[in-house]
């Protein structure tokens, strides 16, 4: 997660008091564009006072634990938030289809799983759109909600997903499931920082998300109420602080 770095007094009254410049465009139904000191912030959280959290996975890798991710999801009763990549919808669409027709929220996750960083806004959007005409071709669904490859963002991205009718959705709590994380790490990394609000960061292909998922979604069931991540945020009257924590105004 990124944490910005206070330099100036004039900044610290800013971030301490939630100041924040918001650019209305009514027309497409978007809310507003948030600025923390010089830069602009999405959604990393969600302020509630009533147990309501997100899970969410990133689909970019393989499709081989998707039918053992949605049984588990399914005998929770728990809707979760998919963030799939375009040329992943291509190779997969029997799993994307099945995604939603279960009833989870499909999201864009770029077409290609590509840096950001250094793209003008216009190739950005371009970029976002081939992923939705995908996405949209194969389930019907236009997603509202987009997360970029890496988690990486900076100003051309938010505005490019503000300005388009999309909310930039980051995480607040990072499972670290790829790579060698064991079953064990996944579940106290999940279990340790998950907390009213926040949004779970997930991912199917790796070897242990599906293995650990049934014992992290009981848990969490018994604590709090998952959602998605539709569900979980505001879609207006809000303000997002310099943790990129979304709080109703």
């Amino acid at each position: 997660m990124k944490f910005f770095v206070l330099k100036s007094k004039h900044l610290y009254i800013a971030i301490a008091g939630l100041l924040a410049i918001a650019i209305f465009a009514a027309s497409n139904g978007v809310i507003s564009v948030f600025r923390v000191g010089n830069r602009e912030v999405p959604i990393y959280s969600v302020e509630r006072n009533d147990n309501k959290i997100a899970l969410t996975f990133n689909c970019a890798w393989n499709d081989d634990d998707i039918d053992s991710i949605l049984n588990t999801l399914d005998a929770y009763g728990v809707k979760s938030t998919f963030f799939i990549v375009g040329e992943w919808a291509q190779k997969y669409p029997d799993s994307v289809k099945l995604i939603a027709d279960n009833g989870h929220e499909i999201a864009n996750h770029s077409y290609a799983h590509d840096h950001y960083s250094g793209w003008s806004k216009e190739k950005i959007l371009s970029d976002i759109e081939k992923c939705d005409d995908i996405l949209l071709s194969t389930t019907g669904i236009k997603p509202i909600l987009f997360r970029a490859a890496y988690g990486e963002y900076n100003d051309n991205v938010i505005q490019a997903c503000d300005e388009s009718g999309r909310y930039y959705i980051q995480w607040s709590v990072d499972s670290i499931d790829y790579g060698d994380a064991s079953q064990n790490d996944i579940y106290d990394r999940v279990m340790s920082k998950t907390k009213n609000g926040s949004i779970i960061l997930m991912h199917s292909g790796t070897d242990n998300t599906a293995k650990i998922l049934p014992k992290i979604v009981s848990e969490l069931s018994g604590k709090f109420s998952l959602c998605t991540v539709s569900d979980l945020i505001y879609k207006d009257n809000y303000i997002i602080d310099a943790t990129g924590k979304q709080i109703k105004s």
